[in-house]
């Protein structure tokens, strides 16, 4: 049996202050979110979503983003070599975006029309031509744009998605010239194979003009197999929230993303690179998780945390 191939080096896409804490059923005060994403950026974190150019009306922890980059515009984020990007739904997304001095923009879509019609209030043709116009002009403003695509592998509304309606939809989106896009499992139901079958056509039909990202969300505990899935088949970029936040508004049931904590000690125990200090990550995420009074999903910040409380204890 031949040994599996992964890459030297992972890049960690962070969406822990944007994708994580869109669901959250309490608002998350301003200054926990900027200490959330300074933390990471202070750990190596060097890609990053810092919040959504959207109604705050349908995502109400989002309505603070302008105030995010007011932070980043006044000094007190400091992104240094990093790069922050935030979600636009259209051409108004873009405008606030650009009027707040953004870097870089996300777009997003759906492998399934009811998701994308339930998420961004378009059909999926639809959606792909507003994007169109998105993105042209945020090349124009020199913004960089990353892409999303939900339900790749399974919808709330529609069930099981097959590879070839995944994949086209990617092939659709990357036709518009964005650079990385990211291909999700927005309600957790991914399995290894499910992903090979999606991503292993990608990399090699698209990969070289399009870097293919992994987005995996751990509902029934697969994420992490699905990451090493996605590494062996050529995927060097993983989303990943700080804690194991988040979950999604418009799926019924979905519930934390692949954690970055939990990533990490797998990557480090791999001896594969990602230039990001688990031990700064999971102090970040344990001190917010105290910041927003409840427990996160990650199993590696549980043992840390854990391991805190026996040393105070000790004390």
């Amino acid at each position: 049996m031949a040994k599996p191939k992964f890459p030297k080096k992972i890049e960690i896409f962070e969406v822990g202050v944007r994708d994580g804490l869109q669901n959250e059923a309490r608002s998350v005060r301003l200054d926990d979110k900027i200490r959330l994403a300074q933390g990471l950026l202070d750990a190596g974190i060097r890609n990053l979503e810092l919040g959504a150019f959207v109604r705050p009306d349908l995502v109400p922890q989002m309505a603070d983003t302008e105030k995010v980059y007011d932070a980043v515009r006044s000094g007190s984020l400091r992104l240094g070599r990093a790069k922050a990007y935030a979600l636009v739904p259209n051409l108004k997304g873009l405008e606030r975006a650009i009027a707040s001095g953004a870097k870089g923009i996300a777009v997003f879509t759906a492998a399934t029309e009811s998701f994308a019609k339930r998420n961004i209030g378009m059909s999926i043709g639809e959606s792909l031509e507003v994007f169109e116009d998105v993105v042209r002009e945020a090349k124009r403003a020199k913004i960089e744009v990353r892409g999303y695509v939900s339900t790749a592998f399974g919808c709330p509304f529609e069930g099981k998605v097959s590879p070839k309606k995944a994949i086209a939809v990617v092939e659709r989106l990357a036709r518009l010239g964005i650079p990385e896009i990211s291909v999700g499992d927005t309600i957790g139901v991914a399995t290894p194979k499910g992903v090979v079958d999606v991503l292993a056509p990608l990399v090699k039909k698209i990969g070289r003009k399009t870097r293919i990202a992994g987005h995996f969300h751990d509902t029934r505990g697969t994420a992490l197999a699905n990451a090493l899935a996605a590494m062996e088949v050529g995927v060097t970029v993983l989303d990943a929230s700080a804690g194991g936040l988040g979950g999604c508004p418009f799926a019924p049931g979905a519930t934390g993303n692949l954690a970055t904590e939990d990533l990490l000690y797998l990557l480090d125990g791999m001896g594969i690179r990602t230039g990001v200090k688990l031990e700064k990550v999971a102090a970040t995420s344990l001190s917010f998780s105290r910041a927003i009074g409840r427990t996160i999903s990650s199993r590696y910040l549980q043992a840390y945390a854990s391991a805190c409380d026996a040393r105070e204890k000790g004390q």
